[in-house]
C-alpha cells in the first residue's frame, strides 16, 4: 500500500490527493483496505515522505515548499538543516524558528524564502526524530527545583530535575541525565541516570565528554570475557602462514604507546632495490564476523586517543596483549612485502598471513636521537642501525615518488598534553616530528596503498579510504587569498594537486605559510571510508584503503577479513561477494560516522585542557599568528597550538568591517588589516574551560 501511495502522489496528474481520492483511484471497497490505507498515510506522514495540507491533501514532501535533513544548532542560538538530499542547500534556521528542536535531531522544514537572495531561510515544523535522549551537566538548586547546567551550549532552554529524580547526586555533581520531557512549559525535563561525579574530582571532566558523545568507556563483562579466551598462540595456529620470526623485523612507536599492531623490515638487495616488509596484527583471526567482539568493534568504530587515557575499540587483552606486537613473543600477523625500485616503483609484491616474533620495541624518539648522533643509542643498537639508515633512504624515495604525482604534505603542529597527578593540564607543547616518524608513514601508506591496488583490480566488494576533490567554492576562495599575498595558482574552478602543493612550497618558511596551510586544509573536503572507490585527492593516490591499525580502526579489520576471504581461503563465491555488497555502504558509513564523533570528542577534549593550562596565564601576554579571521573577529593560534578568539568588540582602534571574499578585517579609518598568517601579540582575558572557549585581546 506505502509504495502504491507514493507511485501515484509521483505523477504529474496526481501530485496531490485527498482521502477519497485515494479510495477511488485504488478501488478499495472493504473497511480492512480502507484502515491499511489510513495507516499507510499516517505513517508516511509521521516519517515526513508526505505532507498534508489545509485542505486534507496528501503531497511527497519533495514536491513541496517542505524538506526534511538534520539540524547543526550552533551556539547562539540560530542554525542550519542539512537536508537528507544531499543536493540541496542548507537551510538557514533563525533562532524565533527553531521551535524547540535540538542539535542534530532529524526535522521537518518549511522553506519560506531566500535571505538576502542567497540561502534559503525556513522555520522548524516538527521533530521527526530525537538524536539524544540524555543531556551531561552539572546539577545546580534553586527554588527547591534541581536545575541542570548543560555542557551542551546549544540548548537554551533551561533543564529541570525534581527532587524525586536526583538519584543520588549532589549539588556540582557532574551527571548524565535522561530526557523525560522534551517541552515541559517551555522547558526540559529530566530524570539522573548516572552520576559522573563531583566537578571538581580527577577525570570527572573528560568523562563527561566521553558520556557526552555516546561513547561507553567500559566493554560489558561479556565482551571481556570473550577477549578473555585468547590468551597464547597455539599450534594450529601456525598453519597456513609464512614463518618470520627469525627476521629482524621491528615496531616503531612512540615512548607511551601499548597497543602495537604494525612492525617493519627494510633490506637492501643487489640490485639496488628495497625489500619493504609490513606487518600488521591479525585482528580478524581472533574477531571473527558476527561474534559479539565483532559487533562491539563495528559499534565503537574507532579507539579514541584523549589526553592521559584512551577508550579503545577493543578490550586490553586483545589489544594490549594477544594481538600487540610486543617484543620477543609470537604474534599472528598479515604482511605486505614489497620490492621497491630507486624510483618508489612497486616491482612485485605479496600479501600472505605470517606469524613473527618482533625483534624489538623501537620508540620514534630513539630512532630520531641514532639520527641526530647519539653515540650510546647507536651503540646499543648497532645490529640495527644500518636497517634504520636504509629505512631513511627508503622512506625519502616513497615520498618523492608521491610528491611527483603530487601529493600534498601539510605542515601542521599537533599539541602534547601534559597533565599533573590530579589530571589537570600544567603544559602543551609541540609534539616532535622526527625523522621516524616520516618513516613509518610513508611505509604505512605504500603499504595501504599497495593493498588497495590488489584488491581493486580483483573487482570486488572492499572498503576504501577516500578524499573528493576541494569545491570550487573552497577553491576558490583560496584563490583569492593566495592573490591577494602575491602568490598565483594556475586554475580557475579546477586545480591540479601540483599546483596545491606548488603554493605550499612557495610560501614555506614566509609569514603567509601558516595562513595558506591552514586556508588549504581548510578547503579540502573530509576524508571519509566508501564502498565506491574514487581515490584519494590530498595523496594525490588512484587506490588507498587501511590496512595497518587493525587494533584501533574498525575499517582496517574489515580489511583484514576481506584479505582472508578472498586470498587466504579463496573464497569469491557469489554468496559471499552478494553478503559484502550489501553491508559493505553501511559498514564504510558506520565507520565514517564513529571516525567523525572521535574526532570532534578528542578536539573538544584538547581545546578544554588548552583553556585550564591557560587560565593560569590571565593578564599575560604572548605572540601569536592569525589562524582564521570571521565576521565576529579573529582567532589567533600561539606558538603551542593554544587557540582564542579575539572578538571584534575588542578591536576599539577603529570600525572594522569583514571582507567574505579576502578573509581579511580592514578599519574603516586607519585601514589597518587583519589577515589569517599574521603576526600579532595578545593577551590573555578569560577563559571558559568547560567549553574549551579562550578570550584574547590584541595588545
Amino acid at each position: 500500500m506505502i509504495e502504491k501511495i507514493k507511485e501515484l502522489l509521483n505523477e504529474e496528474t496526481t501530485k496531490k490527493l485527498s482521502l477519497d481520492n485515494f479510495k477511488d483511484v485504488l478501488k478499495i471497497k472493504t473497511s480492512s483496505e480502507f484502515k491499511e490505507l489510513v495507516k499507510s498515510l499516517n505513517n508516511l506522514t509521521k516519517e515526513a515522505i508526505i505532507i498534508e495540507n489545509k485542505n486534507h491533501e496528501y503531497s511527497l514532501t519533495k514536491n513541496t515548499n517542505y524538506i526534511v535533513g538534520h539540524l547543526d544548532l550552533k551556539e547562539k542560538g540560530f542554525g542550519f538543516v542539512i537536508p537528507l538530499d544531499t543536493q540541496g542547500d542548507d537551510v538557514f534556521i533563525s533562532r524565533d524558528a527553531v521551535n524547540g528542536a535540538m542539535n542534530l535531531d532529524k526535522v521537518l522544514v518549511y522553506v519560506s524564502r531566500n535571505r538576502s537572495g542567497t540561502r534559503p531561510e525556513g522555520e522548524i515544523r516538527r521533530v521527526i526524530e530525537r538524536k539524544y535522549t540524555h543531556i551531561i551537566g552539572t546539577l545546580q538548586y534553586r527554588d527547591g527545583m534541581g536545575y541542570l547546567i548543560s555542557d551542551d551550549k546549544t540548548i537554551k532552554q533551561n533543564i529541570i530535575i525534581r527532587k524525586e529524580n536526583y538519584h543520588g547526586a549532589k549539588k556540582f555533581d557532574k551527571v548524565r541525565a535522561e530526557i523525560i520531557n522534551y517541552a515541559y512549559k517551555g522547558k526540559i525535563e529530566c530524570s539522573v541516570s548516572e552520576v559522573i561525579g563531583n566537578i571538581n574530582s580527577k577525570g570527572v571532566d573528560i568523562l563527561s565528554k566521553i558520556l557526552k558523545y555516546d561513547i561507553d568507556p567500559i566493554f560489558s563483562d561479556k565482551v571481556k570475557q570473550a577477549a578473555a579466551q585468547f590468551t597464547k598462540v597455539n599450534d594450529e595456529d601456525y598453519i597456513g602462514r609464512r614463518d618470520l620470526r627469525n627476521e629482524m623485523i621491528i615496531t616503531i612507536d612512540g615512548d607511551d604507546s601499548k597497543d602495537f599492531d604494525d612492525a617493519v623490515i627494510v633490506k637492501k638487495l643487489k640490485n639496488g632495490n628495497y625489500t619493504l616488509g609490513v606487518s600488521i596484527a591479525d585482528v580478524s583471526y581472533y574477531v571473527t564476523k558476527d561474534s559479539i567482539l565483532d559487533i562491539e568493534a563495528y559499534k565503537r568504530g574507532t579507539s579514541v586517543y584523549l589526553p592521559g587515557t584512551v577508550v579503545p575499540m577493543l578490550p586490553v587483552n586483545l589489544s594490549n596483549n594477544i594481538c600487540s606486537l610486543v617484543p620477543n613473543e609470537d604474534r599472528l600477523t598479515i604482511t605486505c612485502e614489497m620490492e621497491i625500485d630507486q624510483n618508489g616503483k612497486v616491482i612485485k609484491y605479496e600479501i600472505y598471513p605470517s606469524v613473527i616474533k618482533s625483534y624489538k620495541r623501537m620508540t620514534y624518539s630513539k630512532i630520531n636521537k641514532i639520527f641526530n648522533g647519539d653515540k650510546d643509542l647507536n651503540n646499543e643498537y648497532i645490529d640495527l642501525v644500518e636497517m634504520f639508515y636504509d629505512m631513511r633512504n627508503l622512506a625519502k624515495i616513497l615520498k618523492k615518488k608521491r610528491e611527483t604525482v603530487g601529493s600534498i604534505n601539510f605542515e601542521t603542529d599537533e599539541a602534547y598534553i601534559i597533565l599533573d597527578d590530579q589530571g589537570k593540564a600544567v603544559d602543551v607543547v609541540l609534539r616532535e616530528r622526527g625523522i621516524s616518524e616520516n618513516i613509518v608513514e610513508e611505509f604505512m601508506l605504500k603499504a595501504n596503498q599497495v593493498v588497495a591496488e590488489h584488491v581493486y583490480w580483483l573487482n570486488l566488494p572492499f572498503i576504501y579510504r577516500v578524499h573528493d576533490k576541494p569545491t570550487e567554492q573552497k577553491l576558490h576562495r583560496l584563490l583569492k587569498m593566495s592573490s591577494a599575498l602575491g602568490y598565483q595558482v594556475k586554475g580557475k574552478t579546477e586545480i591540479s594537486n601540483l599546483e596545491l602543493q606548488k603554493l605550499l612550497a612557495n610560501v614555506k618558511d614566509t609569514p603567509a605559510e601558516k595562513g595558506i596551510n591552514l586556508l588549504m586544509l581548510r578547503s579540502m573536503q573530509k576524508a571519509i571510508y566508501s564502498e565506491q572507490n574514487i581515490g584519494h585527492y590530498g595523496l594525490a593516490f588512484e587506490f588507498y584503503t587501511h590496512f595497518t591499525s587493525p587494533i584501533r580502526r574498525y575499517p582496517d579489520l574489515i580489511v583484514h577479513r576481506l584479505l582472508r576471504e578472498y586470498l587466504f581461503k579463496n573464497n569469491q563465491s557469489t554468496k559471499t561477494i552478494e553478503y559484502y555488497q550489501e553491508v559493505m555502504p553501511e559498514i564504510a558509513h558506520q565507520a565514517s560516522e564513529t571516525e567523525r564523533k572521535a574526532v570532534l570528542l578528542e578536539r573538544e577534549v584538547v581545546d578544554m585542557k588548552k583553556a585550564e593550562y591557560i587560565t593560569k596565564y590571565i593578564n599575560k601576554v604572548f605572540d601569536g599568528i592569525i589562524s582564521s579571521v570571521t565576521g565576529f573577529g579573529l582567532y589567533v593560534t600561539l606558538p603551542n597550538t593554544v587557540e582564542g578568539l579575539v572578538h571584534i568588540s575588542e578591536l576599539r582602534d577603529d570600525y572594522y568591517v569583514y571582507d567574505e571574499n579576502l578573509m581579511i578585517l580592514i578599519g574603516e579609518r586607519k585601514h589597518r588589516i587583519f589577515r589569517i598568517g599574521d603576526k600579532v601579540k595578545v593577551k590573555v582575558m578569560n577563559t571558559h574551560i568547560s567549553d574549551g572557549d579562550i578570550d584574547f585581546k590584541i595588545m
